[in-house]
């Protein structure tokens, strides 16, 4: 499976065509709570999103056509004024444009529904439609043996022939009970509509969340492959303090302190061939161009 670590993997050209007469372009980003969604860091990727891009709510699904209240349960909250309110889980649809690029994006999240999976995808995408959606972007999160200490791969996977010749990527090959995500990828094909999914691995030994390591791993591929610079915030803080807290507690486990060694050993190993001066100055050319050097936007960080 493609990583999309390789700057050359995009040649000159992304998953959106953000060169081509400044034409506009709109791609919709889903993640769903849940199955999908380990360590929650899918579904605060959307969070972080529609912050950063200060969407603006356009229409939430009916939770009764899709969800077991038995299963999913509403919550009560308090207010800020003291009054105490009724959250049904649901599924929002949010809408931004981005500043100083051709593209709008239309952010999907919520709860894995309970029942009705396919007019579930088939009630989104008929409104996806309606937003003028040309492209689909998919976002999960998995419990996999990497080691928390090194970087969280993440794994870009397309069933779109077109995408898999020009951006050099695989198909997935998991084979298995699948969720939401795999529902709504193969779904949003035979819609027409271009999609790509972006897996995150999240180590096993520590799947609450959050996992903020695993969320930046997710917005760097986003960056890349939108061609659009993202600033991190305070995540990057995050994620060094989640890293941090990890040490800690698996110092006082000898058998998990010596299954991360393991794991960082196997990691390394797999990682030595491509440690070569070549690889890095990709990688440097690749951040680069996350920054926006490579691909002229007006809102580029030149530091």
């Amino acid at each position: 499976m493609e990583n999309f670590d390789d700057p050359e993997t995009l040649q000159d050209e992304a998953f959106l065509p953000l060169h081509q007469g400044g034409k506009r372009s709109t791609v919709l980003i889903a993640a769903f709570e849940g199955w999908n969604d380990a360590g929650e860091a899918a579904s605060d990727t959307i969070k972080f999103l529609s912050k950063a891009w200060h969407a603006r709510k356009v229409s939430v699904l009916e939770p009764d056509d899709y969800y077991d209240f038995q299963f999913t349960r509403p919550t009560v909250r308090t207010t800020g004024s003291g009054e105490r309110r009724l959250r049904w889980p649901g599924t929002r649809i949010h809408q931004a444009s981005i500043p100083g690029v051709p593209v709008d994006v239309v952010l999907v999240s919520g709860v894995e529904p309970s029942y009705r999976w396919r007019a579930f995808t088939a009630e989104i995408l008929a409104q996806a439609e309606e937003l003028g959606v040309d492209r689909v972007v998919l976002l999960g999160a998995l419990l996999a043996d990497v080691p928390h200490t090194r970087p969280l791969p993440v794994t870009v996977t397309t069933d779109d022939r077109a995408l898999q010749e020009r951006l050099n990527l695989e198909p997935s090959t998991y084979q298995g009970p699948t969720g939401i995500v795999g529902v709504f990828g193969e779904l949003a094909r035979l819609a027409g509509l271009p999609a790509i999914s972006l897996w995150a691995t999240v180590p096993h030994y520590v799947a609450q969340s959050p996992s903020p390591k695993a969320q930046l791993a997710l917005l760097h591929r986003i960056e890349e492959l939108l061609q659009i610079p993202l600033d991190p915030g305070d995540l990057v803080e995050d994620a060094e303090a989640w890293e941090r807290g990890v040490d800690e507690l698996s110092a006082e486990d000898p058998d998990i302190a010596g299954y991360v060694r393991q794991l960082e050993e196997a990691t390394d190993t797999a990682e030595l061939p491509e440690a070569s001066g070549e690889s890095i100055a990709r990688e440097f050319e690749r951040y680069l161009r996350r920054r926006g050097k490579g691909n002229g936007h007006p809102h580029a960080d030149p530091s």
